[in-house]
């Protein structure tokens, strides 16, 4: 395979000097024939010139023409990967038995207040004996986890690189279908639910900012397209954004470009934090969200989350123990399993693993 393409590309190399070459060899040969019948007056300078242009753009076709020939087979293969990716069916898919969805409403349709509503989920996530495992890994990235997570709580996840932390969050809105056990929200399971109306009760910021081409506005609006102005201002005030946004040159109407460059790191990510508050969600989920913000900024935005976290089931993942102290309970995680848990001070005293981190 490697031999091919190194021989295919010394071709496609050599390409560009031999069209060149042969062009520049044609013209040398025509004027010189050229000149020899001026010479002998057969031939005008006109029907030389003439000549030289129509062999020229002769050439230059045939020259086009060959370079499809050379771009037609990466076309192919690359047709065939695009269909490849199209034709993938999802794992991930909405039951058949949920019917009209009546169920699955009436289990979210209970609100902190015990009334019957949609104005907010309790948002009650349970793990019972999640496993999950990677398709083509050796070994599962999560495994045998178990715990509950209640509303109005702070579940801190700690851990190194390959622990589980981002594959535990990402089974929360159903990114993945875990391979044994259940994970229930609000006591119900959740691939017995409609994807829709799952992750729509679920904010998640993830580690890595993710913007739109389109306005400030129009970003943050991406939580709850429905909200009002003084909605969407008040979200990214409480997220510490109002005050950057309103030094752009046009506030909230200013465009943001395809890939966001005209926006620092921290400024995307603190968009995507008032993007995940306007939305209101039942679930909080906090992957690194304050990895690219200064310490100042994280202190306004814990502060600010503190307040927005009442009544709300909040999931935050992190490297900061200045993020984790303050949650209500820790998991630290280790090779997919949940290795301690419990509060800062608790984990502090039993001096684990956690304490040697901190």
């Amino acid at each position: 395979m490697t031999s091919n393409a190194i021989h295919v590309n010394r071709l496609v190399a050599l390409l560009m000097p031999a069209m060149f070459f042969m062009m520049n060899l044609t013209s040398v040969l025509i004027l010189w024939f050229g000149a020899v019948r001026i010479d002998a007056g057969a031939m005008h300078v006109g029907a030389m010139m003439a000549s030289l242009q129509y062999a020229i753009q002769i050439l230059f076709a045939v020259f086009m023409v060959t370079a499809v020939f050379v771009m037609l087979p990466r076309a192919v293969a690359l047709a065939e990967r695009i269909n490849a990716v199209l034709d993938v069916v999802p794992d991930v898919v909405d039951p058949l038995n949920v019917g009209s969805g009546v169920n699955v409403a009436s289990a979210f349709s209970r609100t902190e207040n015990g009334e019957s509503g949609f104005s907010r989920t309790i948002g009650r996530v349970e793990f019972q004996n999640v496993t999950f495992q990677y398709p083509g890994a050796q070994e599962p990235a999560v495994s045998d986890v178990s715990f509950t997570a209640l509303p109005g709580e702070v579940t801190a996840i700690i851990g190194g690189t390959g622990s589980g932390k981002s594959t535990l969050a990402g089974l929360i809105p159903r990114l993945y279908d875990v391979n044994a056990g259940r994970l229930l929200v609000d006591g119900v399971d959740v691939r017995e639910m409609r994807q829709a109306e799952l992750r729509a009760r679920i904010g998640y910021v993830p580690q890595k900012a993710v913007l739109f081409t389109g306005t400030v506005a129009s970003n943050i609006r991406f939580g709850h397209d429905e909200a009002t102005d003084d909605e969407m201002r008040h979200a990214a005030s409480v997220a510490q954004a109002d005050h950057f946004i309103r030094t752009l040159p046009d506030n909230y109407g200013t465009v943001i470009n395809e890939e966001a460059t005209n926006l620092s790191q921290g400024q995307k990510q603190l968009l995507t934090i008032a993007r995940a508050f306007l939305a209101d969600p039942a679930v909080l989920i906090l992957g690194e969200a304050t990895s690219s913000v200064d310490t100042r900024t994280e202190v306004l935005i814990q502060e600010a989350m503190g307040r927005l976290m009442k009544g709300r089931t909040t999931f935050v993942i992190a490297h900061r123990l200045s993020t984790i102290r303050n949650g209500d309970v820790v998991l630290m995680m280790a090779h997919g399993r949940i290795v301690e848990k419990g509060t800062h001070q608790a984990l502090l005293d039993a001096g684990g693993r956690y304490a040697e981190l901190y």
